[in-house]
This record gives structure tokens, sequence and C-alpha cells, in this order.
């Protein structure tokens, strides 16, 4: 891969040249987040000939949005088979369509003339932790012949060839899914945004809110807007005017860690170019900057220091990846998602006038581009896709309580998943001296099968039968053989 995930563009230093909003404004739009939904929201209005104004209270990315590693597939955090138990096969399939096409909006987005520097790299291999290949079959028929997304099957001693470890059993390739430098795609974003005509403000953030009427009141700590739309797409992050609302959203910190180079050993251990995710959402690597390896470690309800987790990072990769041996973190980051009970965004209008985008959890990429799109033709067009979404309403986290809980369901999972994939190891240990077992068997037989014959193991040989004595007259006489060990009479 070509992109380097330490140093800054000077576009992206440009857009760190903060401007606070000081002054009263009217606007058709006003969006409150500067993340990967804010920024989608925001490009999309203006695009489409809307005033937009963007308040942040911090700056451009400075949470999940600008410290993620970038990779873009379709689907949602809830699982398929959740989905269309819950609203059904024509809706999920609908929504499934909704995702793809986000993924193609970031597609879009970031080419070499959009955002220079930025070129996406094909393919994400998600893998299995168990053996699980009657799972896998129903799994790629579902996703080819119902849902029109393009994937592949790897047995296991495909996925192996390209990843030197026992960890991993099935795997599922996603040809068209791809992965850009997340960390600058979201200054992309601001930029092609403010080009677009949307403005800005960082360092802004909203102290009350007034969405009742035709035009929506904001307060700020230097000024005032008027809307006719406001779009809360601030997460986790919306603060006390909104608390109700952040806390339907459950906070979810992941923290990455990227090494130090690894020279040419890296990509024989490590052979795919994409990203590779497992399964039960543990692991989550690509190599990147030609020899170093990004890891995203476990996740966490509570928030700490990102550099507390690089021995977390050093640790899961030395366990999958032993001949890596001990490699050395040099850079971590992270920050926090905003899940929701159901596992699926929350996307759409309140009430009049009042519009949210928040709790993509970790399929944001995609998913924020969707709605991105979607609320600002809902806005501006009419557009009623938005309502597909209605099924997944706004449930309580669970506060404190509900950050333990998900705390320990984590632990739980991460343990679960660590048992079954030592049980699945175990199994196949077992099976290959099986195999082994019955090839030196077959290969006894072949042997005993053509040399002298020798008795079995165990089994005594049969005594001869004794010699009979002389006929009279000095000639012998053939006796038939005995049929019960008996002298024939």
């Amino acid at each position: 891969m070509s992109e380097t995930f330490t140093s800054v563009s000077q576009e992206e230093a440009g857009l760190r040249d903060r401007v606070r909003l000081s002054f009263d404004l009217d606007v058709d739009i006003c969006v409150i987040g500067a993340g990967l939904a804010g920024l989608s929201i925001a490009l999309e209005a203006a695009r489409l000939g809307a005033s937009v104004a963007v308040l942040e209270g911090r700056h451009i990315g400075w949470n999940a949005s600008g410290n993620q590693l970038g990779t873009v597939m379709p689907g949602f955090a809830l699982p398929l088979t959740d989905l269309i138990e819950r609203i059904g096969f024509e809706d999920a399939r609908e929504l499934w369509t909704l995702s793809k096409e986000g993924a193609e909006l970031v597609r879009a987005n970031a080419t070499e003339a959009n955002m220079p520097g930025i070129a996406p790299d094909n393919g994400v291999l998600e893998v299995s932790n168990v053996d699980a290949g009657d799972r896998l079959i129903s799994r790629l028929q579902m996703l080819n012949e119902d849902f029109d997304t393009e994937v592949e099957g790897w047995q296991v001693d495909r996925v192996r060839e390209v990843l030197r470890t026992d960890r991993y059993f099935h795997g599922v390739y996603y040809p068209r899914a791809f992965q850009v430098d997340g960390r600058k795609y979201v200054h992309g974003l601001a930029a092609l945004a403010r080009r677009a005509g949307a403005r800005i403000f960082e360092d802004t953030p909203v102290v009350s809110i007034d969405h009742s009427g035709i035009r929506k009141r904001i307060v700020t700590p230097s000024a005032r807007l008027r809307a006719s739309h406001i779009v809360l797409a601030g997460n986790i992050h919306l603060g006390a005017p909104l608390r109700r609302l952040s806390e339907t959203l459950l906070p979810v910190w992941r923290y990455a860690g990227i090494t130090a180079p690894l020279g040419e050993r890296v990509h024989e251990i490590i052979a795919f170019k994409g990203s590779v995710m497992d399964s039960d959402g543990v692991d989550h690597f690509r190599i990147v900057d030609g020899d170093r390896l990004m890891w995203e470690s476990p996740e966490t309800t509570w928030s700490a220091r990102p550099q507390r987790f690089a021995g977390s990072v050093r640790r899961r990769i030395r366990t999958i990846f032993p001949d890596l041996g001990n490699v050395e973190v040099t850079e971590t980051f992270g920050g926090a998602t905003g899940q929701t009970v159901h596992g699926m965004p929350q996307i759409g209008q309140l009430r009049k006038g009042l519009w949210v985008a928040s709790g993509f959890g970790r399929q944001g990429m995609n998913t924020s581009a969707m709605a991105g799109q979607m609320i600002a033709r809902s806005i501006l067009w009419g557009d009623e896709r938005w309502k597909l979404f209605s099924p997944f309403e706004l449930v309580w986290a669970g506060g404190a309580t509900g950050r333990v809980a998900g705390q320990l369901v984590g632990i739980w999972g991460r343990a679960s998943s660590a048992a079954a994939g030592s049980l699945a190891r175990y199994r196949e240990r077992a099976k290959v001296k099986d195999r082994q077992r019955e090839a030196r068997l077959a290969e006894a037989n072949r042997a005993a099968g053509t040399g002298p014959r020798r008795p079995l193991a165990g089994v005594r040989p049969r005594p001869a039968a004794p010699p009979k004595p002389a006929a009279q007259g000095g000639q012998h006489r053939a006796e038939p053989a005995p049929h019960d060990g008996a002298a024939s009479q």
C-alpha cells in the first residue's frame, strides 16, 4: 500500500486552521457534528443547492471518524440473518442495497481527483475462528443469489496460504470491498463539503436547541444560528442539550496500533493485500506503509489513553501470528463509536425538521455515507427511504449499568470466541492424527497383501495337523484335508 499514516498533507494541515462561529447566521440546514455522518450530510445537501452550516464542538474528525482503519464494505453491525428475522426478507434486501450504495459513494469520493493521495485498495477477507463450512455455503448462496453481492468462499487451505496461522479456517472474500486511509478520508470529506459551499465551524459547541416552530434556533457560546432543519450527527457527544438522545447509544471505544517496519517477513506471513477481519469482531488488521501492520484491538466501554492498548495490540499480534515474534507498536490511536441496543443505525426524522444520523457502530464508513445522501435528499427532495429504519426505534442503552453489561458481554464474547477457536483447532489436530493413523494402517495392509503372510498381532497361529501313518503294502494314499480338526474315518 502506498498511503502513509504518519505524514499530514498540506490540505489536511490547512483544514486544521479552525474557524469558530462568531456571528449570527441563517441557513437551510444546520448539522451538529463534523464526523463522517455530519460531513456526508453537509456535502450532499450543499451539492443539492442548500445553504449548510456544520457545528463541531472540537475539531473535524477528532473522535472515531478520524481514527479508524477505513474498511469499506456492505452491511450493518447487525448480522444479515438477524436483520431478516427482524424486518423480513424484502425490507432487509432494500437496506442491504442501500448499504452497498453507501460503499460506492465512499469509492466515488475517494478518487485521486477528489482526494489526492487516498487511493482505494480492493479486497476484504472475513475469516472464521471455527470450522464452519456448512454455514459458509448457505451464507454465500444468500449473498450471491438473494442480495446480489459479489463474494467468494475460501476453503481452509486457501485462507492459510495467505495467512500463516492455524487460528483461521474458512473465509468470505469481498472483491468489491476496499479500504482507504480512514484518518485522511474525513479531512478529504470536509474539503469536498467546503468546496460545495458548506460552512464548517469548529470549536463551536451547542449550548441549547429550540426545535419548535418552522425556524429552529441553535445557541452557541458566541453566536446564534437559525435553520429550517437540524440534523443531529454528534453520536454520543451531543452533550447536555440532547443528553436523552445520546443516552440511547452505548459508547464503545476501539483502539488500534501500528507496528514498526517489519521488513519482508510480514509479507511472507501475511500475503493478503487487503483488510482482514474475523467473524467474531475481535481482530481487524491490514498492512500499511509497505511493511507495517495496523491492528485494531478488542473493544471496551470505558475511555482510556490509546497508549495503554499498545501491549494489548502487541499480544494479539503475537497470539495470531507467532512467527512475527515480539513486534514493536510505535503508534496508537482510537475513538468511541455509538452502538445501539438493536445494532442498527439511527437514521430518520424525530419530529418535523429535526433529524438524527448516528449509531453506526463498526460499519461507519458505508452507513454514514448512505445516511448522508438519504437525509439530504429526504429534506430537499422528499425521499422517504429513511422510513425503512423506522422499526429500529430509539432505545435507552442503560447508562452506566449498560456500559458495565456491555463490557461483560464483550469479555464473555471474546472468551467464547477463544474457547470455540481452541476447540476447533483441537478437533482439527485430532482429525489430522486420525488420517495419519488410517494412512499407516492402509500402508501396513498393503504391505501384508504383497509380501509373506504374517499373523495379525495378538492372534496365535493355528497348529499344523499331525502326519498320517503309511498305508499297508508300503504305498501311500492321499487323504482329504479334515474340516473340523478330527481324523477322517
